[in-house]
């Protein structure tokens, strides 16, 4: 059964293969019916289309060329008509603007012609000119000079001058005691009816002739030269008017005792017064007069009275500033009479404004004195010195409180006090002397000159904000001229007397310290920005300053010691009494100029500073001497005991240059303390001692490099000065094998 339905499966099976085959190879064949029929076609399509398409490329190069042509001639059109408007635009502007100026020159032209034609009928009637108006003109002329002449005779009959010589030179008072001034009305002595009549004519008379403004000008300039301004000037010379006649007043200038050196501001205003209202009542008493008179002599009379009255009534002290009240007053006053009679313009008040800037006029005159007492001071001897010690102190005045009554400050001392006892309690306090200035001697000079200071600074603390200011920045300018001045005017004295150098550094130095503190002394009652250094900055410089006024002289010293030393023939040879009488001499020629300079330092230098010196210099020679010992290549038994001499010299004589101070019981203790102040002491004093000593001394001092010759030299030193002082034999070779560190 299975076997049967296996073979119709397999029969269908390939029934249904068969029939895919026959309809396969069916279709095959239309599809290559169906290209062929497609390949016909398309052949002859495209045949059909090559021609057409490559006409259409010819009329598409065709059209592009055309379109080309168009453009070409479009921007050629374009160009020469934008060109040919541009040209006609310009050429008509152009044209426009010749059009404007040939209208001109015709309107020009016409004026001309109608000019010409006036100065033609001009000339006609010049031409036709009567007679009698040429002599009518020269008669007007004539007429007019009589008349200003018969007025300046007029006016020299109103003021009458009488003046001193012209050879007499005009210094003094005497030379103006001759100048009068002769006043006359003008209306006759009988003639009541009509008083003064003359003197108004005459004025206008002047006025309508032009003349009055040159007439009052010369009298000004003569009645400010000879009368007013002598008057301002000299506080001895007075104003005199008296009456000769009825219609005559003359103004006299007298002579009167007075001390005073420079006038005073009520005198000169009332002299001055007087003149003018006695030119006032009898000649200026129009005001249009006076105002001229005015105008022509106030700029020139108020800057007198500024510079010979004014300025030398400034107080010199704060506390005369209230009492100048009556000055401006008194200054107030007078401009008020002068503006009264028409002499003095309204707005005008030189005088006024001057006065009333007394504080700036107050402090730029304190200040030009300060700086002028400071450089006297700086430029004045400096031998007369003062002795300062530690109990010194600046005498700063008493200042007033910057804030708070008397008893809130008291009741804050006592806060503080109280404070203080409780924080110090179980402290240990500091000396006394801390912070001090050692004992020295400063100048006189300086001292004053400090003392200068702090009175300026105390001006300051009274004065307006303005003022306390100017004078603040003064105080600093003196120590920026001393700075700069006492260095260069006192230069040489410095480089040849030790005396003034170590002064010169005492004086930078007191005043270095006393500027630490100055500031914050006076800083509560100053006006002063935050930030200003006060005189802190200053310091620094001074220190310098010092320094280096005393390192010269230092240097100075050094040379003139290294030269002595260097006739010494570098302390070789001393076998022979020549070379060692030049070198003992140099040696005590050294240890005379150390007793020298200690003498001259002596009680001038503080004690530290004037053994420090000392010392230097000591220490300079000892170097010079013993590096010339250690140069030496050969030392005989001789030449030993006479280094060794010299250096015991040195040794005895040495601690005796130090005396700093007057009592030689008090020396002694400075003089033992020499190696502390001379580096090469210790060193000097085993050499000394190597030069007298055999191999054995000198092995066990050096002690495996542990003795006192190994801190004093070097092993290449001692093995160099070995071979110099003793022969070369197995005992000096054992002796250089142990010199060892």
């Amino acid at each position: 059964m299975s076997s049967f339905v296996t073979e119709v499966l397999a029969s269908s099976g390939k029934l249904e293969k068969d029939d895919l085959a026959c309809k396969i190879s069916k279709l095959s064949r239309k599809v290559e019916e169906t290209k062929e029929e497609v390949t016909d076609m398309i052949n002859k399509k495209y045949i059909e289309f090559i021609p057409s398409m490559e006409g259409a490329e010819e009329l598409l190069d065709q059209v592009e060329s055309v379109s080309k042509d168009i453009d070409l001639l479009k921007s050629c059109i374009e160009n020469e008509v934008q060109q040919n408007l541009h040209d006609a635009v310009t050429e008509y502007a152009k044209l426009k603007q010749q059009l404007e100026k040939n209208t001109a020159v015709i309107d020009l032209l016409q004026h001309l012609q109608e000019a010409r034609a006036s100065v033609n009928a001009l000339k006609a009637w010049k031409d036709s000119e009567l007679p009698l108006v040429r002599a009518l003109s020269s008669e007007i002329t004539i007429q007019r000079e009589n008349l200003i002449y018969h007025l300046g005779e007029e006016w020299q009959k109103l003021a009458v001058w009488k003046l001193p010589s012209t050879k007499t030179e005009l210094t003094s008072v005497k030379s103006f005691l001759k100048t009068a001034l002769h006043l006359n009305r003008g209306g006759s002595k009988g003639d009541e009816s009509v008083p003064h009549a003359l003197l108004p004519s005459i004025l206008q008379a002047l006025s309508i002739q032009g003349e009055l403004h040159k007439k009052i000008k010369l009298f000004g300039q003569v009645l400010f030269k000879y009368m007013l301004k002598p008057l301002i000037i000299y506080p001895s010379l007075v104003v005199e008017v008296s009456s000769q006649a009825e219609q005559e007043t003359v103004l006299s200038l007298q002579c009167t005792e007075t001390k005073a050196d420079h006038p005073d501001p009520s005198q000169v205003y009332t002299k001055v017064l007087t003149v003018l209202k006695t030119l006032h009542e009898h000649v200026f008493d129009e005001k249009k007069v006076s105002e001229i008179l005015g105008d022509l002599i106030w700029e020139e009379m108020s800057e007198c009275i500024i510079r010979e009255c004014l300025v030398h009534s400034i107080p010199t002290n704060s506390s005369q500033l209230a009492e100048y009240s009556e000055v401006i007053k008194q200054t107030e006053d007078f401009e008020g009479s002068l503006k009264k009679m028409g002499y003095l313009a309204g707005d005008s008040a030189d005088l006024l404004k001057y006065a009333r800037n007394v504080n700036c006029h107050f402090a730029s005159k304190k200040c030009q004195d300060v700086i002028v007492a400071a450089r006297k001071l700086m430029t004045s001897e400096m031998h007369n010195t003062v002795k300062i010690t530690p109990e010194y102190k600046l005498s700063i005045p008493k200042l007033p409180s910057p804030s708070g009554g008397e008893k809130e400050r008291k009741e804050s001392c006592k806060k503080s006090a109280h404070y203080d006892q409780q924080s110090l309690e179980n402290e240990k306090q500091l000396s006394p002397s801390t912070l001090c200035l050692p004992v020295c001697r400063i100048s006189e000079s300086v001292h004053q000159l400090m003392d200068l200071a702090i009175q300026t600074l105390s001006e300051a603390v009274g004065s307006s904000p303005q003022c306390a200011v100017q004078l603040f920045y003064t105080v600093r300018n003196i120590f920026h001229l001393f700075y700069d001045v006492v260095p260069t005017y006192h230069k040489d004295n410095f480089l040849k007397l030790p005396h003034l150098a170590a002064i010169q550094h005492n004086n930078c130095m007191f005043i270095a310290h006393h500027l630490l503190t100055l500031g914050f002394q006076f800083k509560p009652h100053l006006p002063l920005k935050d930030g200003v250094a006060y005189f802190v900055d200053l310091v620094p410089g001074f220190r310098r300053l010092g320094a280096r006024c005393f390192v010269a002289q230092m240097n100075i010293q050094k040379a003139e010691m290294l030269e002595r030393l260097s006739t010494a023939r570098n302390f070789s040879n001393l076998d022979d009494e020549d070379n060692y009488s030049v070198a003992s001499k140099a040696i005590r020629q050294v240890i005379h100029q150390l007793r020298r300079l200690g003498k001259v330092w002596q009680d001038v230098l503080p004690v530290n500073i004037y053994c420090k010196a000392i010392g230097t210099l000591l220490n300079t020679a000892i170097s010079e001497l013993i590096n010339k010992i250690m140069m030496l290549e050969d030392i005989s038994n001789m030449d030993g005991e006479r280094l060794r001499t010299l250096c015991q010299t040195i040794t005895e004589e040495g601690p005796l240059v130090f005396n700093p101070l007057p009592d030689e019981n008090k020396n002694k203790k400075y003089q033992e303390e020499v190696p502390v102040y001379v580096k090469k002491w210790m060193t000097l004093k085993e050499i000394s001692m190597v030069l007298n000593a055999n191999l054995q001394e000198i092995v066990d001092r050096w002690a495996e490099g542990k003795g006192p010759l190994a801190l004093a030299f070097s092993c290449n030193e001692m093995k160099s000065l070995i071979r110099a002082l003793f022969k070369n034999t197995e005992r000096r070779a054992a002796a250089l094998a142990k010199i060892v560190k």
